[in-house]
């Protein structure tokens, strides 16, 4: 695989989607990153906050830039509080585009490379983190929450 394409980002947004209404979550924005962090998809719902869009986006960013899903990013601060500075410079220093908690998938291909990574916000991380899941299996690529 040389890399994410726009068919399979579009897919995954809508996929997300169609999870998201069948599991009667909030309005979503769902984003869609290459392995270089641009935004190759991109949706926002109806009704979804204002933020919800910079906040998935952040997600995925900040997944691809520790090389980790959000969900481990958020249990290493769990587990080592002391990491709560380093955290906060880390965003700081990326522009605000790193959200330690769950919604913040890696994608990858069959053979393990990172292809890029999917954000999703809107309603509680954990649900976040499971539209971003089916997005992702729906495109038979391999998703990894960390």
């Amino acid at each position: 695989m040389t890399g994410l394409s726009l068919q399979q980002a579009t897919t995954i947004v809508e996929s997300a989607l169609r999870k998201a209404r069948a599991t009667s979550c909030a309005p979503l924005a769902v984003a869609v990153l290459d392995a270089g962090g641009h935004l190759k998809a991109f949706a926002r719902e109806d009704g979804a906050g204002i933020v919800r869009p910079q906040i998935a986006i952040a997600k995925a960013w900040g997944a691809l830039g520790m090389g980790v899903g959000t969900r481990a990013l958020a249990r290493r601060i769990a587990e080592q509080p002391q990491l709560v500075p380093f955290f906060g410079a880390l965003n700081a220093m990326s522009e605000g585009r790193v959200v330690p908690v769950p919604g913040g998938v890696l994608v990858k291909d069959a053979g393990g490379a990172v292809i890029g990574a999917v954000g999703v916000s809107g309603d509680v991380s954990d649900k976040d983190e499971a539209c971003a899941l089916a997005g992702i299996e729906a495109t038979r690529l391999v998703a990894d929450t960390g």
